[in-house]
């Protein structure tokens, strides 16, 4: 177990640099068992859950072979089983992406439920529906589900609720699959897009990805190839919004402003002072105002950036009303925020009302899932005196080497075993 101890208060100032996205790197890795080639991957993000999807791609014969930091190169040859080990699975959400690989080149897969954060309701019935579609038997017992089906038949499939995993799953899934099949009322996230880049490289005919409606012709098979994972653009956004919550002059590097445009212009609204490159933001000690916002999908403000947002704004003069459109639960942290000083009031659960400024105070917290995580990070180093912050597993789950990189600035953050 460690921890993270952060003295609050420190100007900070400096660079830092974006790392590959997260939510990109977990989706890539699973859909090269789709090749029948050897994959290069560039700008990997070293996190634990990409740690444990290499692990869970290693346990079924995938041969992974990392080249340097950040590049990896994948050799699906080996792949020999199809029942996922339950307690690699029960560590990682993204687990249920190598389904659909899975069912497109064996024909089936075992899993336990997948873990991950525990942010309201992640059910996996979508999933179910989508490969049931595609001519995929589901079963289920107690201790897990299997996927089984002689072979995939591409279909129209309208997915009810707008799902990033779903899209990419059914779309990794119909790229083997024989004929058309025509997702509807897709995700349009940017790594969707790239995603098909990647799966057109090497041979997928893949067109639409990024729109609400994404057609992919099945092929026989794919050869290997090489990609290189965007950058994250949560990560972007929230060391935009560190640079705000402590008045600093900091700048954002390797990172895709044009994917942050809505989050942006809020901020923008709210008063924040940012120069904004082709690959690059700054950020200057600007005088933040109370803006209320709702989270929505891909363009909209995302529902991952909403915790660091609501913790700028208890740094914000007025009062903003957060709705989180997206998942319910996620606003628990908040109860955190208030024993640090915070004055928010939660109308139900998808509704904050945040009041400020109000000064935070340091307090032994715990990490309760990967973005509020970061969120307390942002609070300890705004806040007056010493944070210790436990379940730190969360944060590293998702922002590769933090201490490190926040420390570059000029911050007081040290990472300690307990």
């Amino acid at each position: 177990m460690e921890k993270y101890i952060i003295n609050g208060q420190k100007k900070l100032s400096g660079q830092i640099r974006v790392s590959g996205a997260k939510n990109q790197a977990l989706k890539v890795l699973p859909a090269t068992l789709l090749s029948d080639g050897i994959t290069k991957l560039n700008n990997v993000p070293e996190i634990e859950d990409v740690h444990r999807m290499i692990e869970l791609m290693t346990d079924i014969g995938v041969k992974v072979t990392k080249l340097g930091q950040g590049q990896y190169e994948i050799d699906p040859s080996g792949l020999n089983k199809t029942d996922l080990s339950e307690k690699l699975v029960r560590q990682i959400r993204s687990a249920i992406m190598l389904v659909g690989p899975l069912l497109a080149k064996k024909g089936k897969v075992s899993m336990a439920h997948p873990g991950g954060c525990i942010i309201g309701k992640r059910p996996i019935d979508l999933f179910i529906y989508g490969f049931e579609k595609l001519g995929a038997k589901y079963t289920e017992n107690e201790s897990s589900y299997e996927f089984s089906a002689k072979s995939l038949k591409g279909a129209e499939i309208i997915i009810p609720i707008i799902s990033v995993t779903v899209t990419e799953n059914l779309m990794l899934a119909a790229t083997l699959a024989t004929g058309t099949t025509v997702i509807k009322n897709a995700a349009c996230e940017p790594e969707i897009p790239t995603l098909a880049d990647y799966l057109n490289s090497c041979g997928a005919k893949i067109s639409g990805a990024g729109t609400s409606t994404i057609t992919i012709e099945g092929v026989k098979t794919l050869k290997g190839g090489e990609f290189t994972i965007i950058p994250d653009r949560i990560e972007t956004g929230t060391f935009v919004m560190l640079g705000l919550i402590t008045q600093s002059e900091i700048t954002i590097t390797n990172c895709e402003p044009k994917h942050l445009e809505i989050p942006l212009f809020i901020l923008q609204k709210a008063g924040a002072k940012l120069e904004i490159g082709p690959d690059y933001i700054k950020t200057f000690p600007s005088k933040i105002t109370g803006n209320s916002l709702a989270t929505h999908e891909y363009p909209g403000f995302p529902t991952d950036l909403q915790a660091p947002y609501t913790v700028l704004m208890t740094q914000a003069t007025g009062t903003s009303l957060i709705h989180e459109t997206i998942f319910e639960g996620r606003l628990l942290y908040t109860d955190i925020l208030n024993q640090m000083g915070a004055n928010i009031t939660m109308c139900d659960p998808h509704r904050v009302v945040v009041s400020g400024p109000t000064q935070l105070f340091g307090r032994k917290v715990a990490s309760p899932d990967l973005r509020a995580g970061i969120t307390l990070v942002l609070a300890a180093l705004v806040a007056q005196g010493t944070t210790t912050i436990d379940n730190i597993y969360q944060i590293n789950r998702g922002y590769e080497n933090i201490v490190e990189r926040i420390k570059n600035l000029g911050a007081d953050i040290q990472q300690i075993a307990v």
